[in-house]
């Protein structure tokens, strides 16, 4: 039986689809770079984010990842979305990727601080988004007896609170947005989800996260990305529901770690 997930909308809207529609045709640089995207997917923001704020050429393909098409899983084997070709090299996951694009992008903005102790901590930061607020996140967002909720909004809470200690602001690290900035910041634009539906606050975390909540939301590149909200919601709908078949779903439902 086909996932419901496969039903999803199949384009991006609103300003993403703007940005969708300069990146169509393949690169004119000669580097041959294709963005295999899902519009609605948070971890294919970070890459986008990455993309945009840099400024570097990119042919963008949508890809539902629900169908595990073979064409697509030969570039990425799981046939998860964000994934690259490069040369025509494939490369997948998100972070692995903004981590290419440093590197094989050196005159572009950085994503990087430049002192090394900052990049240290930046990538504690990623460490803590990634093993303690997205696990608790997803589990918000599925769990459906009301005293599991209150846990995992606790253990959002805390997450976020341990994540935004050393904010500097109105960025992680003060002017520069990082990568540190996107691997958070993809979730501000479904924040809205769990206020709606399961008592989320951002004022619950504190003053400085609510600043740069609001200093991402200004961020011409998040702006650029963002399709309209009622087609999130169809989405989220099934989270909600403890419906959805994501990968990301399927592990918080059998408590394994998100891929």
């Amino acid at each position: 039986m086909p996932s419901p997930d496969e039903a999803i909308h199949p384009v991006a809207t609103g300003r993403a689809a703007q940005t969708v529609a300069a990146h169509e045709a393949p690169t004119a640089d000669g580097n041959g770079l294709v963005f295999y995207s899902g519009w609605f997917c948070p971890f294919v923001a970070r890459t986008w984010l990455a993309l945009e704020e840099k400024g570097i050429p990119y042919q963008y393909k949508e890809v539902n990842p629900y169908k595990k098409e073979p064409e697509f899983l030969a570039i990425s084997p799981k046939g998860l979305v964000p994934a690259i070709k490069w040369h025509d090299k494939p490369l997948h996951e998100s972070l692995v990727i903004c981590d290419f694009l440093e590197e094989a992008y050196p005159g572009t903005p950085s994503l990087y601080p430049k002192d090394p102790y900052d990049r240290a901590q930046l990538r504690i930061s990623i460490d803590t988004v990634s093993k303690s607020f997205l696990p608790a996140f997803f589990r918000l967002l599925q769990s459906q007896e009301p005293e599991k909720q209150a846990q995992a909004l606790e253990e959002v809470y805390d997450a976020l609170r341990k994540w935004s200690a050393p904010l500097v602001g109105p960025f992680y690290f003060g002017e520069q947005f990082t990568l540190a900035d996107i691997a958070l910041a993809p979730w501000v634009a479904r924040f809205y989800i769990v206020e709606q539906h399961r008592n989320f606050r951002a004022s619950a975390v504190g003053d400085k996260f609510v600043k740069w909540c609001e200093a991402v939301r200004a961020r011409e590149s998040f702006k650029s990305i963002l399709s309209e909200e009622k087609y999130y919601e169809e989405i989220y709908a099934r989270y909600l529901k403890d419906e959805a078949m994501s990968e990301a779903a399927k592990a918080t439902r059998a408590g394994r770690t998100i891929p």
